[in-house]
C-alpha cells in the first residue's frame, strides 16, 4: 500500500506520519461519527462496514446516506457524491506535476488513498515538484506517511463508530459533534480570502435552497461557489491573485 516497500525505510516517511498525528485526533473523530451516523441511519453492518472500508470519503457517505435511505435516485446519489468530491480533481490537478513520472496505477492508488488533509500538509511542506530522482522519492515518501496516517486515523474510528452505534445514546448528540467537527477541518482550510467567500457562497446558497427535495441544495449550494469561484478567475485575474492572498 502506498509502494511502501519503495518508500517506508526513506527518512520522509517517517517525517509524514510524525507531521500527520497533528490533524490526525480530527480525522478520528470524524470518522467516528461517520461510523455512528451510518449504523444509526439504519443501514445494515456488512455495508456499513463496505462503505468504511472501500468508499473513503466522509462528505460523500455523509450526503448520500441520508439520500439511500429515503430511496432517492441512484442518478441523484452519484451527482452528489460527484459534486461533494469536486475538490478532488483540483487536487489531482495540482498532484500530477509531482506525480506524472509515475506508472498510471500508482498514480490512481495515489489518489484514492489522498485525502484533502494529506494533500494540504504534502503541499505546505513541498510548495513545488521536485526536479530530480532524489527529490521526487523524498515527495512520494513524504505522502505515503501522510497518507497512511490519514487512512489508518479514519479507517480504525470509522469501524470504532461502527462496533460502538448501538452502545452510545442518541442524548449524546453525535450527530451535532459530527457538524462541528466537520466545521472545524473547514476552518482550518479556509486560509484564504478567495476561500472563505467560496465557503461563505456555498453556504448562504445551501441554506436559501434547504427546501429543495433530496438534499438537491447541497448540489446547488457546491454548483453556485464553483460557478462564482471560476467568473471572477476568468474575469478578474488579477482581483483572484488578491485574493487567494
Amino acid at each position: 500500500m502506498f509502494f511502501l516497500r519503495n518508500h517506508y525505510t526513506h527518512p520522509e516517511f517517517k517525517v509524514g506520519l510524525r507531521d500527520f498525528l497533528r490533524p490526525a485526533p480530527g480525522i478520528a473523530a470524524w470518522g467516528l461519527m461517520t461510523g455512528v451516523a451510518m449504523v444509526k441511519s439504519g443501514i445494515g453492518l456488512v455495508e456499513s462496514l463496505l462503505m468504511a472500508l472501500l468508499v473513503f470519503a466522509g462528505s460523500s457517505q455523509l450526503a448520500s446516506i441520508p439520500l439511500i435511505l429515503a430511496g432517492a435516485p441512484l442518478w441523484v446519489i452519484w451527482a452528489t457524491g460527484f459534486c461533494v468530491n469536486l475538490r478532488f480533481v483540483v487536487f489531482s490537478l495540482h498532484l500530477h506535476h509531482y506525480l506524472s513520472h509515475l506508472p498510471t496505477w500508482q498514480r490512481v492508488v495515489n489518489g484514492y488513498f489522498t485525502a484533502d488533509l494529506s494533500y494540504v500538509w504534502f503541499v505546505r511542506r513541498y510548495p513545488h515538484p521536485a526536479g530530480d530522482d532524489a527529490g521526487r522519492m523524498a515527495q512520494q515518501a513524504y505522502l505515503a506517511g501522510s497518507n497512511l496516517m490519514n487512512w489508518g486515523a479514519w479507517i480504525i474510528s470509522s469501524l470504532v463508530g461502527i462496533a460502538l452505534a448501538n452502545f452510545v445514546p442518541q442524548s449524546w448528540g453525535l450527530g451535532f459533534a459530527g457538524i462541528l467537527c466537520l466545521i472545524g477541518i473547514l476552518c482550518s482550510l479556509a486560509t484564504t480570502r478567495l476561500r472563505l467567500l467560496s465557503a461563505s457562497v456555498a453556504g448562504a446558497v445551501g441554506v436559501a435552497a434547504f427546501a429543495l427535495p433530496l438534499k438537491l441544495n447541497i448540489i446547488v449550494a457546491i454548483g453556485a461557489a464553483v460557478i462564482l469561484c471560476m467568473t471572477m478567475e476568468k474575469l478578474q485575474p488579477h482581483r483572484v491573485e488578491v485574493l487567494k492572498s
